[in-house]
């Protein structure tokens, strides 16, 4: 009870006096039982440790679910990208066939014509293969 003899002269409120008191016995407690502080220390940096360990834990999930997410939107990208590739080579032969066709039915047509013409103007002797190109290309 020294603390009193101490605080004594010191002019303060009742109030004050009261949190000093247990504030004094709270640091006598601490100070007469070593092996708590040793217990309480341990405690604490083991829950640091799990804590600290938990957080890196977390944060390496985070990392690899990060990562997965990313590879998955690459995926996705470079499948519309085969997707549109497909599509596009579909138009594209699709285009193709369709020129093809129509030149062969233009060829057709063409000699059709020729053949018509050369059987209207056969009867001239003086018709030939050239007149006939001539005609169809004013045609």
């Amino acid at each position: 009870m020294a603390h009193m003899k101490r605080f004594a002269g010191i002019p303060m409120s009742k109030s004050m006096r009261e949190i000093c008191k247990e504030e004094d016995y709270i640091f006598l407690e601490k100070q007469g039982d070593p092996d708590a502080d040793d217990q309480d220390a341990g405690f604490s940096d083991s829950e640091f440790r799990e804590k600290r360990e938990d957080r890196i834990r977390r944060k390496l999930e985070r990392e690899q679910q990060e990562q997965e997410r990313l590879k998955e939107v690459e995926r996705q990208r470079k499948e519309k990208e085969e997707q549109w590739r497909k599509h596009v080579a579909e138009l594209a032969s699709k285009q193709e066939n369709t020129l093809r066709d129509r030149a062969l039915r233009l060829r057709d047509f063409r000699n059709f014509q020729r053949k018509v013409l050369v059987e209207e103007l056969g009867r001239d002797p003086e018709c030939t293969r050239e007149m006939v190109d001539q005609l169809l290309i004013r045609m």
